[in-house]
């Protein structure tokens, strides 16, 4: 049989599978490390069986891990295609007789091949596998690398943008702030008649005016108030809060506009509840917020219900009501700042799509999450915990 040569200069050593020194082609153990290497390829195999018996071969020789080992050997120039050929069809007469052979085993047998000759290609193969492999995942490393440090530019990227527009929303915000007071002031100067009288026209017009600079005055304090969560976070300020106080305030504040919408606001909450561990302030926005887009987006006639009952160390709270509804496909997209379901200049209900990007941060700031259950044209139900008072930081 002829011998082997040795790699031409254009050729990447194939390098030990333990010490990754470069080894000779017809190297049985590494000279740098001494590791026997079929005794490695075999240990490994018993490695990977252990860790994956499902995907184990059935028996456990290195052969089974060598793809095409005749070819491998014709291009090795141990045997010649026709002898590959006999070997083959000796092996199909022997599976038809029920005798199973691996192609080595047949070449063996059959004397076209000694078992030390093929025991080193199949090592040799191996460790070239074993090398190719090594290649593939210094490639897939790289490209690992790469796709990260441009996932970190994009990331780093979009935080810039994103604290750029919390900058500028946040400056245009306070900068409304100023006219409007003063629009404000003179509204209220004008209504109160310090500025000369007033027909019963000239009243009602007054009034509308008052009510529109009013909502204007709430848009701004919520692009002002989302434009420093985003940027800043947002700090709690940590109390014993009484649940009876709370709910009946936020009740109060909504119920002139229940009334004008005809729809009808109760609370069905449960006797004795504990104190809560909450941000007063910042609590009693959320529900005043929730109540306030229950009843905007429940039709007359309609009811909205605030609900609270404890449940082990939480008080768990529910604003349910018969109004339009949610999409279950769309529920998510509600909590997305400056996002309106209904995107159309002719939508029929307004707002600047914050309140409730602003809730669920200031719900996370309070270590709780909103759950939202919704059916079109029969309404939805906002809930969330809140712990029970114990000890107040």
């Amino acid at each position: 049989m002829a011998e082997e040569s040795e790699p031409t200069a254009d050729i990447a050593p194939v390098l030990c599978p333990r010490c990754e020194h470069p080894l000779p082609r017809e190297a049985r153990m590494c000279p740098q490390c001494g590791v026997d290497l079929a005794l490695f390829t075999l240990l490994a195999d018993k490695a990977y069986r252990e860790a994956f018996p499902k995907t184990a071969p059935l028996i456990s020789t290195p052969e089974l891990l060598v793809p095409r080992i005749g070819e491998y050997l014709i291009e090795q120039g141990f045997i010649t295609p026709d002898m590959l050929e006999t070997a083959l069809q000796r092996q199909k007469d022997l599976a038809s007789q029920g005798q199973r052979r691996l192609l080595g085993q047949t070449l063996v047998q059959m004397g076209l091949v000694d078992r030390e000759t093929l025991d080193k290609v199949i090592t040799q193969q191996i460790i070239e596998l074993h090398a190719a492999l090594q290649e593939t995942n210094r490639t897939l490393e790289q490209r690992v690398k790469e796709r990260t440090a441009e996932l970190r530019h994009a990331l780093d990227r979009l935080t810039e943008i994103s604290q750029i527009k919390a900058n500028l929303i946040s400056n245009i915000s306070h900068e409304l702030r100023t006219p409007l007071a003063h629009i404000k002031g003179y509204i209220e100067l004008i209504g109160e008649k310090q500025l000369g009288s007033l027909t019963p026209e000239q009243v009602k017009a007054i009034d509308v005016i008052q009510r529109a600079t009013q909502r204007l005055g709430r848009l701004i304090e919520d692009l002002i108030e989302f434009s420093t969560a985003s940027r800043e976070g947002l700090r709690l300020n940590w109390q014993q809060i009484s649940l009876y106080n709370l709910t009946n305030s936020v009740i109060e504040r909504s119920q002139d506009k229940a009334n004008q919408a005809g729809v009808t606001l109760e609370t069905k909450i449960e006797p004795e509840l504990p104190p809560l561990r909450a941000d007063p302030d910042r609590l009693s926005w959320v529900f005043f917020q929730l109540v306030d887009n229950a009843i905007k987006f429940t039709p007359s006639d309609g009811r909205v219900t605030l609900l609270a009952r404890q449940e082990d160390q939480h008080v768990i709270f529910s604003i349910c009501d018969t109004g339009i509804g949610i999409p279950n496909d769309r529920l998510e997209e509600i909590f997305e700042p400056f996002h309106q379901l209904d995107g159309s200049p002719t939508r029929r209900y307004g707002g600047t799509g914050l309140g409730l990007a602003l809730v669920k941060l200031i719900l996370e700031a309070h270590q709780t999450v909103m759950k939202v259950e919704s059916e079109e044209g029969k309404g939805s139900t906002f809930s969330f915990p809140l712990s029970i008072a114990t000890n107040i930081e």
